[in-house]
């Protein structure tokens, strides 16, 4: 009889090598924005959209409901939460906490090649906000504030801060068109580059912790304007 111990841990790898792909994809578009808070999502679509099948989809729900990100709203069909007022300051006052201190701690770490990666980001981020692709934005915006977080060497630290990114990603919405209109986060994040290409940590973490408490301001003002907009 052929021996097949060498294949077997292979086989039983597989989906869930598939299931944890699906979950990275699932969790990098929620972090990012991509899904609205009160966004309905089915199994199904899922496993289209991220072109696989529904086992690995469905898995990816579970981690992820798992972890506060959505919640079953039907036996097949997920939604993203909407924050409100309590859990939107708890998770703003978390972050200013952990993405301060690795702000802080990434100063050292600068490098040139690091800050022309930046400004490449904020240039991205720049064109995206003055042809009103918001969505795009965001996707530029993490890429830059975890390119700064990710300079302190702390990998832990970056993980915690990643859960936080999961449940205020799809608020993060909620920022345009005014944060777009006013440029708060395009001040912060230039502040931020002149920082760390200065080596200057406190100066670096004010303007990232500026950078949350400017979308803290605007994130509180939309959760009244949300209410109103669902009543009328």
């Amino acid at each position: 009889m052929a021996d097949n111990s060498k294949e077997s841990p292979d086989l039983e790898r597989a989906p869930e090598r598939l299931g944890d792909a699906a979950y990275r994809e699932m969790k990098e578009r929620i972090i990012r924005g991509v899904y609205r808070p009160g966004h309905k999502l089915t199994v199904r679509a899922i496993a289209q959209d991220l072109e696989v099948s529904t086992t690995p989809a469905r898995d990816a729900i579970n981690r992820l409901t798992s972890e506060g990100a959505l919640f079953y709203a039907g036996p097949k069909t997920v939604v993203v939460p909407v924050l409100d007022a309590s859990a939107l300051r708890e998770i703003t006052l978390t972050r200013l906490a952990l993405e301060g201190l690795a702000s802080e701690q990434a100063a050292q770490h600068g490098t040139p090649v690091e800050v022309e990666k930046l400004k490449s980001l904020q240039k991205l981020i720049n064109s995206a906000l003055d042809e009103k692709r918001y969505a795009e934005a965001l996707w530029h915006n993490k890429e830059f504030h975890f390119t700064v977080y990710r300079l302190a060497g702390l990998p832990q630290l970056v993980s915690m801060i990643e859960s936080l990114w999961l449940r205020i990603g799809p608020s993060l919405h909620n920022l345009y068109p005014e944060f777009a209109e006013e440029k708060y986060g395009v001040r912060n994040h230039e502040i931020a580059m002149e920082a760390l290409a200065e080596r200057d940590a406190a100066s670096l973490r004010a303007a990232m912790e500026n950078d949350i408490r400017d979308g803290y301001r605007r994130l509180k003002r939309a959760n009244p304007e949300r209410d109103a907009g669902q009543s009328s």
